[in-house]
């Protein structure tokens, strides 16, 4: 009942009509019920917006989903029935949500649901930290704080007189997340608490025998923005164009396209994913580090936005296939950061022999360790970007190599060969790989007053790779695992292919580049002496591919930076940038290209970004 009451003081149906996207910040204990209701509405209602944003700070993660069990009153506001649930929709909502809780270790874990319009944030932590970690501007405030007239059942908030999290730091942190305009809802604040948004600039009232106080933000003062939303971003979608078609440019133009943009993709090649996102098929799987290092924060934030998109997007076992993958870290150490947990388990945990992967691992040589990563999964990258091209509002077009670019009246003009126009928007992304340098140098000399200083790409350098693969023969089934297995290069097992099933070693790491015939056959040697270090029994088996020719190759060149972290974010100096990059994913395209596109989008549309600022930090210079 008080979630509906809540809900309808808000007053979000007549707000959020005809926007493009409204922003929903939730504070207090791991409550659901609230975005669900939300949701439910944004599904039935015709003047919704385009994007639904609902991001929700709690102390701890919502480990189960219970179906709600109330419920709903008569309607009694208009239009009828606009915010309370039908119990009938909230049933089949929550099943989807369940789905995807899972692993929530302290941070920022973004989940999306209906064709990636609607976006739910969770962020695990302490609420000053997390409000800090925020740059965006709600338009809505739902603050779910204790109280002893009206406790949240089954919620796990602080007690009703521990005023810790409402200090004047927090309510100012809560504060810069919010435009003038913003309205608020609150559920059981305490005297401090609602004397503190007093002074903070919110016009709070309460009812009679009421535990919901509403307000508004409205200071007597001009409120300042944080500091990286661009003075509140581009209001209104407008026209990009994205140069590169890979596993970067493609899920950039969807992430724009779904938001309202009308977004040109143009590559050099007459076909999408040539490049390294041309890979047959690769691997996704979370990186691991003592310390928890970004690397490995961001590969699970990926992973689990990559996931999401795989499953609305593929055919499970013909694209891609969450089968989990097998590491094994010869140098013995497991490489796991913090306690165990269940929350990190479901990422990434020793194995030991109890475990059903441990039964295979008999044989094998010993010494080292292993780890199973539960949401590890193979992935034809093609396949992904041919899906994110084919969104509407998306045009690819090939055979357009970018030999320049400039900005003229507002807009950015596009030059190939012999300075033909080939392209024209509002703004401009350049997921180019190595092909990003030159634009950027030409762009430098023609109009220096545009670029940043230290744009994060100038040491950008490739990394060429060779995998070696052939078609699975029937004497090879018996000595192949049933999942991947990484560690020394990797293996893929029993991937579809034309002929049936293939499967895939490696890749390389090579710091020159040659397609010479001697130089293929030498790489093929190195895969297999790899594979040998891994699975000694699957080389001997798969040995005779590589001595009678048969295996075949795919070469490419990776695109790094010298932390190995991808670079995104704006590289020119606008108040409001209109050029952009998104580049450096290195063998982690598969894992960071829907992170890396989504941050952009959300940076570019002012929204609620899908990962920490300080996090987002580490990916604007390379190092």
């Amino acid at each position: 009942m008080l979630s509906h009451s809540l809900l309808e003081k808000s007053d979000l149906p007549r707000a959020w009509a005809g926007l493009d996207s409204w922003k929903i910040l939730q504070t207090g204990a791991p409550d659901i019920h609230f975005f669900l209701c939300a949701w439910a509405n944004w599904r039935v209602d015709p003047r919704r917006p385009r994007v639904l944003h609902f991001v929700a700070i709690s102390p701890t993660a919502p480990s189960t989903l219970q179906t709600p069990a109330w419920h709903p009153p008569q309607a009694v506001i208009e239009p009828p029935g606009v915010f309370y649930g039908e119990l009938n929709q909230l049933r089949p909502l929550a099943a989807l949500l369940s789905d995807q809780l899972y692993g929530f270790m302290p941070g920022f874990h973004r989940l999306t649901f209906d064709g990636g319009q609607v976006l739910l944030t969770l962020c695990i932590g302490t609420l000053n930290p997390m409000l800090r970690e925020q740059n965006f501007s709600a338009d809505t405030l739902l603050l779910l704080a204790p109280s002893d007239e009206s406790p949240l059942e089954g919620t796990m908030a602080p007690p009703a007189n521990d005023t810790s999290e409402w200090d004047h730091w927090t309510v100012k942190s809560l504060s810069r997340c919010c435009r003038r305009g913003t309205t608020i809802a609150a559920l059981g604040l305490t005297t401090v608490a609602t004397q503190a948004l007093k002074q903070a600039g919110f016009d709070m009232k309460s009812e009679p025998s009421s535990a919901v106080h509403t307000g508004r933000y409205n200071p007597r003062w001009e409120p300042r923005t944080n500091r990286r939303t661009f003075s509140g971003g581009v209001t209104k979608p407008g026209t990009c164009t994205v140069v590169g078609a890979g596993l970067a440019g493609a899920s950039v133009a969807a992430s724009l396209a779904r938001r309202g943009w009308q977004v040109q993709v143009l590559d050099a090649a007459a076909t999408p994913a040539t490049g390294a996102s041309g890979l047959p098929v690769g691997l996704m799987m979370p990186h691991v580090s003592a310390d928890d290092s970004p690397r490995s924060r961001l590969s699970r934030s990926g992973l689990r936005m990559t996931h999401q998109e795989a499953s609305r997007h593929l055919k499970a076992g013909l694209d891609w296939l969450a089968t989990g993958v097998l590491e094994r870290r010869l140098d013995g150490a497991s490489g796991l950061a913090g306690n165990c947990s269940a929350a990190r388990n479901a990422w990434s945990r020793m194995v030991d022999e109890p475990d059903a992967e441990a039964v295979w691992l008999q044989g094998l040589p010993v010494g080292g360790s292993s780890l199973w990563h539960a949401r590890g999964a193979w992935v034809k990258p093609s396949r992904l970007v041919q899906a994110w091209l084919a969104e509407p509002g998306v045009t690819f077009t090939g055979n357009r190599q970018v030999h320049s670019i400039e900005q003229a009246d507002g807009q950015w003009v596009l030059r190939g060969r012999g300075a033909q126009v080939i392209g024209q928007s509002s703004h401009v992304v350049l997921a180019t790989a190595m092909g990003t340098l030159p634009l950027l140098a030409q762009l430098a000399i023609s109009q220096p007053d545009l670029m940043k200083a230290g744009s994060g790409v100038h040491s950008l350098r490739g990394v060429s790779g060779q995998v070696s693969w052939g078609a699975q023969l029937s004497s090879d089934a018996a000595v192949l695992p049933p999942f991947p297995v990484n560690g020394s290069g990797s293996l893929i097992p029993s991937v579809p292919i034309e002929s049936g099933l293939g499967w895939f070693v490696g890749a390389t790491y090579e710091l020159t580049e040659s397609d010479s015939a001697t130089h293929i056959a030498a790489q093929h040697q190195v895969n297999l002496a790899r594979l040998t270090t891994l699975l000694p029994a699957v080389a001997n088996e798969l040995g005779h591919h590589f001595d009678s020719g048969t295996v075949r190759a795919w070469r490419n060149t990776r695109c790094t930076s010298p932390n190995r972290l991808p670079v995104v974010g704006p590289v020119t100096v606008e108040t409001l940038p209109t050029l952009w990059v998104c580049t450096a994913l290195g063998s982690r395209g598969l894992s960071l290209s829907v992170l890396c596109a989504e941050l952009l989008a959300a940076r570019l549309c002012a929204e609620p970004w899908p990962i920490e600022a300080t996090l987002a930090a580490s990916l604007e210079k390379s190092k």
